[in-house]
């Protein structure tokens, strides 16, 4: 197998939802030894920003990875200095490439984000060497619900924030997250008792551990506390994952420093880690905080190939995207999408109830990164202005 033709039956990724134009073509290669896929690559693989994807033997999407420059990313595989590390270990399974050209690097981001989400590639997810596995931070699960931890966003859930990364390091936090805000860390097979529940016999409700008599658990398993005293500790719980509740990081302060102070050195240690996994959760809950303060305006991004953008960033989140209108008659055209953003932004914010909320670390980060983007963006109200003079001085 050679080039193999954009339009065939085995490749491509699919819509892409941030895409305000036709489909973008795919192609792709393929070949049974890396030395041919190397030298199709140099043929065909332009120097350009896009997503690609890595296909094994069978057919199947195995990774998915973006650049802002195809070409050089994809023969960095092929390096000799790579054959050990994560990027030999890949090409070593491929047998065809594909990729899927993209206007910006912003662009190629947010695609590379959904399609690792739509397609769950094997090699994005696991079985890589030094790859810190991502993972959800959960807060949900009726009737009692408690942290968790989750390598998809689930179905239902009260509030949620990520990826993060290390599971092990998440795994300590959550249990020390459920002990600090007193929710329970039991499975889903456990009864759940309220204390303001009727009975017709009079029942000795027992728990099902000793975190009740610990003081780390309210106990919603042996009628120890009621719906609400319950539901008081879970909205504390998501104020914490809102970034503005810093109450576990003193509680294991003070829970070391006691520990250290009364020669206990041991649970001090212990204390210690747990609290180094937190900081690092409230670091970034504190940053993705920040985004949703802040972040609420109309980023404007040029791309290489004529093909620029706007996309409608809402509490730190991409909310919508449209072409950046060209002419006088463009613009007229776009006014309606100009005033329904305007009425978007205007509205109240609600958590993650955007169309991609999985977006919200992706645009932190990129403007983190890239403070100087921020010169890119204004309000909608602002788009005529905008327009109008970035066309005079084009």
């Amino acid at each position: 197998m050679d080039v193999l033709s954009p339009n065939h039956d085995e490749f491509g990724f699919g819509i892409d939802p941030f895409n305000p134009r036709v489909a973008r073509p795919v192609e792709a290669v393929g070949a049974t030894t890396k030395e041919k896929l190397n030298r199709q690559i140099r043929q065909s693989c332009p120097r350009v920003p896009g997503v690609y994807g890595m296909l094994d033997r069978s057919g199947d999407l195995i990774y998915v990875g973006k650049s802002k420059s195809l070409r050089n990313r994809l023969l960095s595989y092929f390096s000799a200095a790579n054959e050990e590390e994560k990027g030999g270990r890949i090409i070593e399974n491929t047998r065809a490439i594909q990729w899927e050209t993209q206007p910006s690097e912003f662009a190629a981001l947010l695609r590379e984000q959904q399609l690792i989400r739509q397609f769950t590639p094997r090699w994005n997810v696991q079985g890589v060497p030094k790859r810190q596995r991502p993972v959800y931070l959960c807060l949900g699960r009726a009737p009692a619900p408690q942290f968790f931890l989750s390598p998809k966003i689930p179905k239902d859930y009260i509030a949620l924030q990520g990826p993060f990364f290390g599971a092990k390091r998440m795994a300590n936090a959550v249990d020390a997250l459920n002990k600090v805000f007193r929710l329970r860390d039991c499975s889903q097979q456990q009864t759940f008792e309220f204390a303001e529940q009727l009975s017709l016999f009079q029942i000795d409700h027992r728990p099902g551990c000793l975190r009740l008599e610990l003081n780390t658990c309210l106990g919603p398993c042996a009628a120890a506390c009621t719906r609400s005293e319950y539901a008081s500790q879970v909205n504390a719980a998501e104020s914490f994952l809102d970034g503005f509740n810093d109450e576990p990081l003193i509680a294991l302060q003070d829970q070391m420093e006691s520990a250290s102070a009364n020669r206990q050195y041991e649970l001090a240690g212990r204390a210690y880690q747990t609290l180094k996994s937190l900081r690092y959760v409230h670091r970034k809950l504190t940053m993705l905080a920040n985004a949703r303060r802040k972040f609420s305006f109309v980023y404007a991004v040029p791309g290489y190939d004529g093909c620029h953008s706007w996309y409608l960033i809402h509490c730190g989140e991409v909310s919508a995207v449209a072409a950046t209108p060209i002419g006088r008659d463009g613009y007229q055209a776009i006014k309606p999408i100009i005033n329904s953003w305007k009425a978007t932004l205007e509205s109240a914010a609600d958590r993650g109830h955007g169309p991609f909320p999985y977006t919200l670390g992706t645009v932190a980060s990129w403007f983190k990164k890239n403070p100087a983007e921020l010169d890119r963006t204004f309000a909608p109200d602002q788009a005529g202005r905008k327009y109008y003079r970035k066309s005079m001085t084009a």
